[in-house]
């Protein structure tokens, strides 16, 4: 299939080497610089666009994507108060909209694991729960979209939560994200659960950024052919 890469950082090269194992033929490579170059194209020369950018760019490209018709599959956080636009507008031109705030797959079961201990833990007032987000210091945008996406988890399924609060200490109602930035940690997501007598944690680590990357790609074969609004959840049939 051809692809085309809206973003070439660190993070578009490990996608274009995953994409080109995988037999794909990336089409072009749009950065700052070249941005005319994606203006140019059309629905017939792209099977689908992988868009992961900067929180300032996301919603022009998704955007540009969908009203050309192309299959377009967003990994850019930060910037997630427009995105039932786009929703909408994904509809409302018959397209195909892709979006996770993170395409691993263990990063994704890690999400249903969040949900059932939060579950679980619910009845159990004694302990505080809290989340931690580690990532490189190149990351612009902190919480992570998915200390945030975990943090949510939490609120649909812990009974008194009713929203998150960032780097400060959280009330009775919140849940408290903790974010920082070291070094060149791929990305580190911690929940914890503490009480006077013991604590609880779960933890999803990853090694490199290729297991995000090749979710990606995948997530641009299945979107394919497809319209209509998905999420990772849709791609691993997680119900």
């Amino acid at each position: 299939m051809n692809i085309v890469l809206l973003g070439y950082g660190k993070m578009g090269k490990v996608i274009e080497r995953i994409a080109q194992s995988r037999g794909h033929n990336i089409v072009a490579r749009i950065d700052v610089d070249n941005r005319q170059e994606f203006e140019n194209l059309t629905a017939s020369d792209v099977d689908a666009v992988i868009e992961f950018s900067h929180p300032a760019s996301a919603y022009q490209n998704v955007k540009t994507c969908i009203e050309k018709g192309i299959p377009v599959v967003c990994g850019t956080t930060g910037w997630l108060e427009k995105k039932p636009e786009l929703e909408a507008l994904t509809l409302e031109k018959n397209s195909a909209f892709f979006w996770s705030s993170n395409y691993s797959i263990g990063v994704n079961l890690f999400f249903e694991l969040n949900k059932t201990l939060a579950r679980l833990m619910s009845p159990q007032k004694q302990y505080t729960v809290s989340t931690t987000e580690i990532h490189h210091t190149e990351k612009k945008d902190a919480p992570s979209g998915t200390a945030i996406t975990i943090a949510e988890g939490i609120i649909e399924n812990l009974d008194g939560k009713n929203k998150w609060i960032s780097n400060e200490l959280s009330k009775d109602n919140e849940v408290a994200i903790w974010s920082a930035r070291e070094g060149k940690v791929p990305g580190t997501h911690i929940v914890k659960y503490i009480s006077d007598i013991d604590q609880i944690e779960i933890a999803h680590i990853a090694h490199g950024r290729e297991g995000f990357a090749l979710g990606a790609v995948i997530a641009a074969e299945w979107i394919v052919g497809k319209k209509g609004v998905f999420g990772m959840k849709e791609l691993l049939s997680i119900v």
